[in-house]
């Protein structure tokens, strides 16, 4: 059964001292965008792309906000907020879609070995905070992941993906034991993702 199927229902998201997850709704915008923009060095590396541009506004991260809301609610893809555990500061964000999400349907990805992109239940992207990264969040954050995946998701098979060019994310992933699937590249995009599990 897919994990997107309307009639199954989205676990909560993982709580810890540090942090907790929630679906990301419109009226985090501000939250968002404050993270958002102390990282946009390292977000521009992670989209391979001019996101977000020097002169991004609140209210265009609403407008994505939406987007992300809607998306969610039709268990077309999820995306969950981090936040810090009384709710008052935006430490990054989780994206969780299916293989045949449409942007992913027009990448091309390559097996590294005999791992096949069909068995795959789940493609995960994850960003966090320039000020917490320094603090080795992103590395708590990503075990945390692994852990809710398989044991609320029931998910075996899922993968993890970054930027090529984004070496401090290459870097925390590779200290992990998870080891590089497949990689993919988007149309358009310079850069070659690499997607671990």
């Amino acid at each position: 059964m897919s994990f997107t199927d309307p009639n199954e229902p989205v676990p909560p998201g993982p709580r810890t001292d540090e942090f907790v997850l929630r679906p990301i709704v419109a009226d985090d915008a501000e939250l968002d965008y404050a993270a958002v923009m102390e990282t946009r060095e390292y977000l521009r590396l992670w989209e391979q792309s001019t996101w977000p541009e020097d002169d991004f506004t609140v209210e265009a991260n609403r407008k994505d906000l939406v987007d992300l809301e809607q998306r969610h609610a039709a268990h077309r893809a999820f995306t969950y907020t981090v936040l810090d555990p009384d709710g008052t500061e935006c430490l990054g964000c989780v994206y969780i879609f299916p293989t045949n999400a449409t942007f992913l349907g027009k990448s091309t990805v390559t097996p590294v070995g005999d791992d096949e992109w069909a068995k795959v239940d789940a493609v995960i992207y994850f960003w966090v905070r320039l000020s917490r990264i320094e603090k080795g969040m992103d590395e708590r954050l990503l075990a945390a992941l692994r852990e809710w995946f398989a044991e609320e998701w029931k998910l075996e098979r899922t993968v993890y993906v970054t930027n090529e060019q984004f070496a401090q994310q290459v870097d925390l992933i590779d200290r992990t034991d998870l080891s590089l699937k497949f990689e993919l590249l988007e149309p358009g995009k310079p850069g070659k993702y690499l997607v671990f599990g």
